[in-house]
């Protein structure tokens, strides 16, 4: 598949709460709801452990009409600056607006002008947009181990399974004692020891009040959850902090691929189990003309919504592209 494919594949991805809510997932409002207010959440651990984190500059959504004096003192500031914007509902059940990459008197003279939301019903967090991304994680703290990705660039290659030639994710696994990674690299190491400090909370009191205030749980003195991080001219920031999510994890474990010798495929493992069924490739450009069968085996370059309908039907899925998550 060309690059120029690759590059239309990855431009119809969805977050994973889109995923979540497209295959009819139990918990899709539970975790829709954590991620509307991620920051709030991660205002609190800042405020209690010093988490570091993007922390927004948080609008109602009609002052961005409206243009208040502070509004307006705050464009002089910071309105030529490049920033991720997200327009969130107070109505769970209506869409979350998203974009990122420019600056904050550009998104307001064309991009947020053509949503066409009702203002009063929205919150905005006009949030830092770095221009230099070092490192990126995305990884889940369970009761047995702290195990994910990380990759030399921006996290969306990890979120969205999509990263360039040669710079491909190193899984790692920490059993609270030992490191594993699936590749050699003493930085990558040193880089994931200082994010996981940032979540060791040896007070007990503490860590009640994180219970009480987050619902959160901790082991081996760790907070547990679904985490993602990204570390680039700003320093490192959390970026995510989802406890619902993490608990679609909390018995999940990483096996690293090993060669059987046998000629067999051998690949990273997204959900444990079984199947069995004829294999059937499925290119992207070909999905319109494909008579995909029940419990058929899926083969493809990585998966997109378009795919949904026969992901449905397929008893397992092999695909060349994807994280762990």
């Amino acid at each position: 598949m060309s690059q120029i494919d690759l590059t239309k594949l990855y431009q119809t991805q969805i977050s994973l709460t889109e995923w979540l809510e497209k295959i009819g997932h139990k918990d899709t409002e539970k975790i829709r709801q954590e991620d509307n207010v991620k920051r709030e959440r991660m205002g609190v651990l800042n405020e209690l452990i010093g988490l570091p984190f993007d922390r927004p500059h948080k609008f109602e959504a009609a002052v961005l009409v409206e243009r208040p004096p502070e509004f307006e003192k705050f464009l002089v500031e910071h309105g030529h600056e490049l920033c991720a914007l997200r327009l969130i509902p107070k109505d769970p059940q209506l869409p979350k607006f998203r974009m990122r990459g420019y600056s904050i008197n550009e998104v307001l003279k064309k991009w947020f002008p053509d949503q066409k939301i009702e203002p009063e019903k929205y919150t905005a967090d006009f949030v830092p947009h770095p221009s230099v991304y070092k490192w990126a994680t995305i990884f889940v703290v369970n009761k047995d181990r702290i195990f994910g990705e990380i990759i030399r660039g921006v996290h969306s290659q990890l979120t969205q399974g999509y990263s360039d030639e040669g710079q491909e994710a190193v899984v790692f696994v920490y059993d609270f004692k030992n490191w594993r990674l699936s590749a050699e690299d003493k930085e990558a190491q040193a880089e994931l020891q200082a994010i996981i400090n940032h979540l060791r909370v040896d007070n007990l009191e503490t860590q009640k009040v994180i219970a009480e205030r987050l619902g959160g749980e901790f082991t081996n003195g760790f907070l547990t959850g679904y985490f993602e991080t990204t570390t680039t001219e700003h320093g490192l920031w959390f970026i995510d902090y989802n406890h619902t999510l993490g608990k679609m994890y909390e018995d999940f474990a990483i096996v690293s691929p090993a060669s059987t010798g046998n000629g067999a495929l051998v690949g990273q493992v997204g959900h444990r189990g079984k199947a069995k069924g004829v294999v059937r490739i499925v290119k992207y450009e070909d999905l319109e003309n494909t008579d995909f069968q029940e419990n058929e085996i899926l083969v493809c370059r990585m998966t997109t919504p378009e795919y949904l309908p026969i992901m449905k039907k397929a008893a397992a899925i092999v695909t060349d592209l994807g994280g762990i998550f």
